[in-house]
């Protein structure tokens, strides 16, 4: 006899009791009362049984993430679902992550992935407190994904915040304070040896050395250690949540103050959010809720990845013969030094003499950033009915909200950093304010039916969105009377000549969807899931408005068949799979159009005969009336297995091809359009296998649980526009191009000159010839890169550049470790990558006195003394360093011990007297260790999708913090 007693938690887990008697049965059950928790999950409009699941779906709980103190909430996901490249943007406060589910789906298009947030579309999480986070989960595959249709190919990430459950009233605490310091600060020349390898790079040269005698120059000035300071980072939050059998509430008050390692005076950022969500069942037939969130932030950044100038590339590039404060201005232009910056005490700051442009001495660049910065208000919110028109049947609508306002405030001051880089003019003071409003409506009906071994689920629903609804304006006043930020204010009157307005309306985009989906399962045997989804969209043309996206899964749960012996070593065991096309969408608003624009003014003449100006107008583009949805394909095949009572495995491997990629297409000049045109261009390929494998057990006084992923990504790029075999990726200055798109390679691998070796002597040089005798580098000297003739053409040219290596890791990885004995907890979490190669452009090329690594001291100064690095000159005709080469690339793989956090949980007797339910201390060392080769700041690199190109990368802290949770 099977007796089955199921209790609704809500939309998380299903508890129930199975107990087995059968008399005749010589089977005998090891654990006949045993408590389980069937797990569900989000699958988008609804939920599922995770052992009914056919799709990929990796599912993080409240649990998994709570004691994380992640700045920006989307970091949690980082090494916890396989297959989900979570890689941070910069170490800076406040900074976003770059996040690819199943690798890069598009190379023009957006790559982003979808949130949903309690059933809103959003455009990021970065609002959200994390602590309000109740579970999420990654539709990764297009099974799963396809109910989202044209905003589904990059993966869709659904977020469920926290609900009031009925019972008694909880009010809970937590709060941490926490500070961190750089982790890793580059080898940089000292100002002895700094001197040494200028003057060697000038005699090498034949021109006169610099320093007359560099060992009287002793240390000099480290700048790492001017601009690294100590972060702080604190966070507070307070949740009150309970309920009865008709209404339950969830609320929550959070405040993030987090300052940079690196000028924290303007490296900050600033969050308050408040929460509340709210159920209420009104009659047996009619349920109404809401979500409501709020978020203010206010911060400031320094350029945190970028080679033209900030606090991180000036302390890589100045010189360390330049000291920080020098009272001698007599190199300074007279009509220059009154705009020197000092300090409090009027002594000038440090200019250098030898590196200059952008670059600039950081405290005294410091001063013409103080009081800069961006804020936010975003108002989500979402108000929904649910009707109970029969037992089986459910009607769902809801509408969703989002008004958000934004903008910066920056003040100019007059200031002499050097030659190059100065604002001797008029000061000036700029604000900027932007809002918009974006909204939907989304009605669904759910029909649920069981009959005998029958379980069906159908969902049909329908929703019309509306984006952009939004306008901005900017004002900036001139020649204001002051000389300091904190004087700064508009109520100055500079007079209408000194005054700039402008303003701005968005254009308003909108989308309409029409969806459905069957859920079918029998005996909870065999399991069939389909999917269909139109969406019409205006960012297209007429005759392209609509797209359809159709998907299915199957899943055999093979362990409930009759045939399935009972067993210790396979206790479950699922097999699925699926195939999906979704879509994507993410381009600019209007591409398929032409605009006629001003600007093209021409001469003509007037009723009297008298030349004048005429305003003229020209196209912008070329229209494109068939542009249409990207669409990606995918197929998905897993199998899901418990082994030995303790282990779960998933494995999944799927494929995927992007077609009829949006991006914008490359038209000569002599067309006569200011705007490339966006057209369905190249074709691209994911093929990946992920594995996340579990192991927990409990003890009397002892649990431990461990959760492992591995996920192996091979991107091809199999096709682009008529006529071309590559394009161009992103650039490093006067080098060009480092990397590009080429059919049969991988998204963004970079493509330069390969080394042979450093030429030892000139008889080296001489041998080096063509097929006709002649020297193939003529031009070269003793301790020049031997260039490699990969064509075989006799001449070194852009012909000879060849695959370097990728910059998409080929393997992400992480692990998570908890221990658990009596009130203790430990927790040790790892994440990293490999397979991919980092730029490592941290040195100016265009600045030929910038500083060096001290790898430069391996370089070759005679026959033997190096093979690697080339000898150092100001006239690099042999273009040692100003071509793109093996030489600049460095491997990319790491391994990050992320986090380990020891807790302590008071003993409850101990704070009942106190009215504390519970009473939990932790300490928590955050980036504590990283193995790696890479020898810059951080081995994480993302911009954007230009992985792998290290500018001056934001480096993340190594942090320690002191927390408490408080329930009572």
């Amino acid at each position: 006899m099977n007796v089955r007693i199921s209790r609704s938690l809500g939309m998380v887990a299903v508890l129930y009791f199975t107990a087995n008697f059968n008399a005749q049965n010589t089977k005998t059950d090891t654990l006949p009362k045993e408590q389980k928790i069937e797990e569900v999950v989000m699958i988008g409009y609804g939920t599922q049984k995770k052992s009914n699941v056919t799709g990929a779906i990796s599912s993080i709980k409240a649990s998994d993430i709570e004691a994380i103190p992640a700045g920006k909430p989307e970091q949690v996901l980082q090494g916890r679902a396989a297959g989900v490249n979570v890689i941070s943007n910069s170490g800076q406060p406040g900074s976003s992550a770059t996040i690819r589910v199943r690798g890069i789906t598009s190379f023009g298009a957006s790559n982003d992935p979808l949130w949903v947030v309690d059933g809103i579309v959003v455009d990021g999480i970065g609002w959200l407190n994390q602590s309000d986070i109740e579970n999420i989960e990654v539709l990764k595959d297009g099974a799963s994904s396809a109910i989202y249709g044209v905003s589904a190919a990059r993966g869709v990430i659904l977020v469920t915040t926290k609900k009031g459950k009925k019972g008694r009233l909880n009010l809970s605490y937590n709060g941490f304070y926490g500070f961190g310091h750089a982790s890793r600060k580059l080898d940089l020349l000292n100002a002895t040896q700094y001197a040494t390898i200028l003057n060697e790079a000038y005699v090498n040269a034949g021109q006169t050395p610099k320093f007359a005698n560099p060992q009287s120059l002793g240390e000099g000035t480290n700048w790492q250690d001017v601009i690294f300071n100590t972060g702080e980072r604190s966070n507070h939050e307070v949740s009150i949540s309970g309920g009865n059998e008709k209404s339950t509430f969830y609320g929550s008050f959070g405040y993030y103050d987090q300052t940079g390692i690196v000028m924290s005076d303007i490296s900050y950022y600033k969050r308050l959010t408040a929460r509340l969500n709210s159920t209420h069942k009104v009659t047996d037939w009619l349920t109404l809720g809401q979500t409501f969130a709020y978020t203010h932030t206010k911060s400031q950044g320094i350029n945190s990845n970028g080679e033209f100038g900030g606090p991180l590339s000036s302390a890589v590039n100045l010189d360390p013969t330049t000291p920080i404060l020098n009272p001698d201005l007599s190199a300074v232009p007279a009509a220059a030094r009154p705009f020197v910056v000092r300090n409090q005490d009027g002594i000038p700051y440090g200019i250098s003499s030898l590196v200059q442009n952008e670059m600039s001495n950081p405290l005294a660049f410091k001063y013409t950033q103080l009081g800069n910065h961006g804020w936010s208000d975003d108002f989500i919110a979402n108000i929904f009915a649910e009707v109970k028109i029969t037992k089986d049947l459910t009607f769902k609508s809801s509408i969703n909200g989002k008004k958000a306002y934004w903008g910066s405030w920056n003040f100019t001051p007059l200031y002499y950093l050097n030659a190059n880089y100065s604002n001797l003019g008029v000061n000036s003071l700029s604000r900027t304010t932007q809002e918009k409003f974006e909204w939907s409506l989304e009605n669904t009906l759910n029909y649920q039916k069981r009959f005998g071994k029958h379980n069906l689920n159908l969902l049909a629903g329908n929703g019309y969105y509306e984006y952009n609804i939004g306008l901005g304006q900017s004002v900036t006043h001139s020649k204001l009377p002051i000389s300091n930020w904190e004087d700064a204010s508009f109520n100055f009157d500079v007079g209408r000549a000194n005054q700039t307005v402008s303003a701005w309306d968005y254009i308003n985009t909108h989308k309409v969807s029409y969806f459905g989906r069957v859920v079918y399962d029998y005996d909870n045997k065999y399991l069939l899931t389909g999917t269909v989804r139109r969406d019409g969209s205006s960012k297209f043309g007429a005759n392209q408005h609509w797209g359809t996206f159709p998907a299915f899964s199957l899943g055999w749960n093979v362990n409930n068949e009759n045939f399935w012996p009972e067993n210790k070593i396979i206790n479950t065991l699922k097999l699925r799979g699926g195939y999906g096309i979704l879509g994507n969408d993410g381009i600019d608003d209007f591409q398929f159009a032409s605009f006629y624009v001003s600007g093209a003014n021409y001469t003509g003449y007037n009723s009297t005969g008298e030349e004048v100006i005429l305003p003229g107008y020209y196209p912008n583009t070329l229209a494109n009336p068939d542009l249409k949805w990207e669409t990606t394909s995918q197929m998905n095949f897993a199998a899901d297995i418990k082994f030995l009572n303790n282990f779960n495995l998933t494995v999944d491997y799927y494929k995927k091809k992007t077609s009829d990629i949006l991006r914008k297409i490359f038209i000569p000049g002599y067309v006569g359009v200011t705007n490339a045109p966006t057209a369905n261009i190249g074709d691209m390929e994911n093929e990946g296998v992920e594995l996340e494998l579990g192991y927990k057990k409990n003890w009397s006084d002892w649990g431990v649980s461990v959760n492992g992923n591995f996920a192996y990504l091979k991107n091809t790029v199999t096709r682009l526009e008529r006529g071309r075999d590559y394009i161009d990726g992103p650039g490093f200055q006067s080098m060009g191009p480092v990397s590009r798109l080429q059919v049969g390679e991988s998204y963004g691998s970079f493509y330069g000159y390969n080394t042979l070796g450093i030429f030892q002597n000139q008889a080296q040089i001489n041998s080096y010839v063509n097929a006709n005798g002649q020297m193939i580098l003529p031009n070269a000297k003793p301790g020049d890169f031997i260039w490699a003739d990969t064509n075989g053409d006799g001449v070194i040219t852009d012909a000879d550049k060849v695959n370097l290596g990728n910059s998409v890791p080929k393997f992400t990885f992480g692990m998570t470790v908890n221990l658990n004995y009596k009130n203790w907890d430990l927790m040790v979490f790892a994440q990293g990558q490999a397979g991919n190669k980092i730029f490592q452009g941290l040195r100016r090329l265009d600045l030929l006195n910038a500083n060096y690594q001290t790898a430069i001291l391996d370089r070759w100064t005679g026959e033997g003394t190096s093979n690697t690095t080339p000898r150092v000159t100001v006239n690099d005709t042999n273009h040692n360093y100003t071509w793109m080469s093996n030489y600049y690339l460095q491997k990319g793989d790491y391994v990050r011990i992320k986090l380990v956090q020891l807790g302590y949980t008071l003993p409850q007797s101990a704070m009942q007297n106190f009215g504390v339910n519970k009473l939990r201390l932790y300490v928590t060392g955050e980036n504590l260790f990283t193995f790696t080769k890479y020898t810059g700041y951080d081995p994480e690199i993302a911009a954007g999708d230009s992985f792998g190109i290290d500018r001056a990368y934001y480096p993340q802290a190594r942090t320690f913090i002191f927390g408490a949770n408080i329930t009572f």
